[in-house]
């Protein structure tokens, strides 16, 4: 996590007629909000648009009021495009010029839902991967046919362009945006404050209308399972061990994890136990053998792996940049990083 007396991580959202309330309220929620006295990094949170002297109407009788022009956003550190309340509602001409131009230099970009359309009509998706709410992905592939539209994902990346699923999706996003920046712990704090979850697992697919004929009979087994996991993260769980905790068979509760959560359940812990391990590189100086026993992942070796498939980083240079302690918290040996 960057110390809050740092200079203040720079983010620019992309402003225009049309743009949807609802991620605005959300990209201004994670970036705009001060939370320092709580460790969390400083933001610098701009609101771009072609000038400054003309208000951004927005649907509910809402307005916005631009304070930086698009030549702001050669500054920036970040760009976040909200979506948009008419998914095919043209951007003006100098904001697809100003977004290619950013990207050309290498700034990362960002968009949320619709905001898919506005960084497809600037051309920055044809051939690169992008996502959408689930209910646009048609829309998206009959408008931009070069877009190759990934379908059930909540949110994905390809050359430094970030798209994401709808509307919670966002919160998804700008959250591991702040975690890929700041560490873990830094999202985990703003999600605290959001009162959100600070990742999700899974694909939107869960998410996707269908009929279903039955309510989810297994839905608080399930629930129970996922938190018995968390609580002994550091033992070696198998699906087998999970199943009869929820008093299934393999196979049918893999099953019914995968459709409840969108994703299998060996995918799932090892997303929990990165986890551990991150915050225990966060806050403790303990050896790596004892975080990588501790997240569950048995040793040093395994660990790395997981850290460079996933991450594109090592252990050590996780903690070397993400390190908030000074000192080893006192937790008994075998007690779970992440269930506090």
């Amino acid at each position: 996590m960057e110390n809050a007396a740092a200079d203040p991580y720079r983010v620019a959202l992309v402003t225009f007629p049309g743009i949807r309330a609802f991620d605005v309220s959300v990209i201004t929620e994670v970036w705009g909000s001060d939370r320092t006295d709580r460790d969390a990094p400083a933001f610098d949170l701009r609101r771009v648009a072609t000038d400054t002297t003309t208000p951004i109407p927005m649907r509910g009788g809402m307005t916005l009021h631009p304070d930086r022009t698009l030549s702001w956003l050669s500054r920036a550190d970040l760009i976040v495009i909200p979506g948009l309340d008419d998914h095919l509602t043209p951007a003006p001409t100098p904001v697809l010029d100003a977004l290619r131009r950013a990207h050309a230099h290498g700034t990362t970009i960002a968009a949320l839902c619709g905001g898919a359309f506005t960084l497809a009509q600037a051309g920055l998706l044809d051939g690169r991967r992008a996502i959408t709410h689930w209910n646009l992905v048609s829309l998206l592939r009959a408008h931009h046919p070069r877009v190759t539209v990934v379908p059930d994902a909540l949110f994905i990346e390809d050359d430094n362009l970030w798209t994401a699923a709808g509307t919670a999706a966002g919160i998804d996003l700008c959250l591991h945006l702040v975690r890929q920046a700041h560490g873990a712990e830094a999202a985990a704090t703003i999600a605290r404050s959001m009162v959100t979850a600070p990742f999700r697992t899974g694909t939107q697919a869960q998410f996707i209308e269908h009929p279903t004929p039955h309510a989810d009979r297994d839905a608080d087994a399930l629930a129970a399972v996922r938190e018995h996991a968390l609580r002994h993260l550091h033992e070696p769980l198998t699906v087998a061990d999970l199943a009869a905790h929820a008093g299934m068979s393999p196979r049918s509760f893999a099953r019914h994890f995968t459709a409840q959560t969108g994703t299998p359940p060996l995918r799932w812990l090892l997303d929990q136990r990165i986890a551990a391990a991150q915050k225990l590189l966060e806050r403790t100086d303990l050896p790596m053998p004892e975080v990588a026993r501790r997240a569950g992942f048995g040793s040093e070796v395994t660990m790395r792996q997981h850290f460079a498939s996933r991450l594109a980083t090592s252990p050590r240079a996780y903690r070397a940049a993400f390190s908030t302690t000074s000192a080893p918290v006192s937790e008994a040996a075998g007690s779970n990083p992440i269930a506090r």
